[in-house]
C-alpha cells in the first residue's frame, strides 16, 4: 500500500512537544528525560498510534516512546497524544536500524513489534524487523529481564520469527496462532491493523521473546 504524504507533517514533527526533537542527547538518560526512574517500554512502527496510547493510559507507572519513520504516519500518533497529554508518552521520528544511536545497553524493559512490513520477498529478508540482525540490535537495549512482545497477521512472517528467534538463541514463550481465542485475549489491545485484519476473519499470531 503506498504511503500517503501529508504536506507540513515533517515541519510539525520537528517542533512538536510531544516528539522528541534530539533523540541522541537522550541516550543513556531517558529516565532522566521522564523525570521518574520507571520503566521504558519501545514500540517500533508505532503507526497511528491506537496501541501505544491506549496502552499508556493503562500503565501510568511505565514510560512509552512511539518509534515511526514516516512522519505523515507518526503525525496521526502525535495528534491523538496532543487530545490526551500523556505524561508518560512520547514519539520519536527515527529508525530502528538506529536503535544503539538512541538508546544505551540495557535501556529498554520491552520492545513491542505490531503488524510489521513482511518483506515477503526472500532478499529482503534483513530488512524484515524480526530477523537476527534486528535481534541482536533489541539484545544489546534491553534489559536483562527484558522482552520483545511480537504480533502478525501473516503466517509466514511468524513463522520466520520463530525460526529466527531460535537461531539468535533467544527465549520465547507465550505462543499462540489465535490471539482473540487464547488466554491472552483479555490483556491485549488492538492496533489498527489488527482491528482490520481480525473483521476479515484473520487470525492474529502473537510470541513474547527474552534474549538470553
Amino acid at each position: 500500500m503506498r504511503l500517503r504524504n501529508i504536506p507540513g507533517a515533517r515541519e510539525e514533527m520537528l517542533v512538536n512537544p510531544y516528539v522528541v526533537h534530539d533523540p541522541e542527547a537522550c541516550r543513556g538518560r531517558w529516565q532522566e528525560f521522564f523525570g521518574n526512574q520507571n520503566p521504558i517500554h519501545l514500540e517500533i512502527g508505532t503507526g497511528k498510534g491506537r496501541f501505544l496510547t491506549e496502552l499508556a493510559a493503562k500503565n501510568p507507572d511505565i514510560n512509552f516512546l512511539g518509534m515511526e519513520k514516516y512522519a505523515s504516519v507518526l503525525l496521526r500518533a502525535v495528534q491523538k497524544q496532543e487530545a490526551l497529554a500523556l505524561p508518560n508518552l512520547r514519539f520519536l521520528c527515527a529508525d530502528a536500524k538506529d536503535l544503539e544511536a538512541l538508546f544505551s545497553d540495557g535501556e529498554i524493559a520491552r520492545i513491542y513489534l505490531n503488524f510489521s512490513d513482511p518483506w515477503p520477498k526472500d532478499r529482503h529478508a534483513k530488512r524484515r524487523l524480526t530477523a537476527c540482525n534486528f535481534l541482536e540490535l533489541y539484545a544489546r537495549v534491553l534489559s536483562s529481564q527484558g522482552a520483545l512482545a511480537f504480533k502478525t497477521d501473516n503466517r509466514p512472517l511468524f513463522d520466520f520469527s520463530l525460526a529466527q528467534a531460535k537461531e539468535a538463541c533467544w527465549r520465547v514463550e507465550d505462543i499462540t496462532y489465535d490471539l482473540h481465542e487464547s488466554p491472552f485475549a483479555p490483556d491485549n489491545i488492538m492496533t489498527e491493523y489488527e482491528e482490520r485484519f481480525s473483521s476479515l476473519g484473520n487470525p492474529i499470531c502473537r510470541f513474547l521473546a527474552h534474549p538470553r
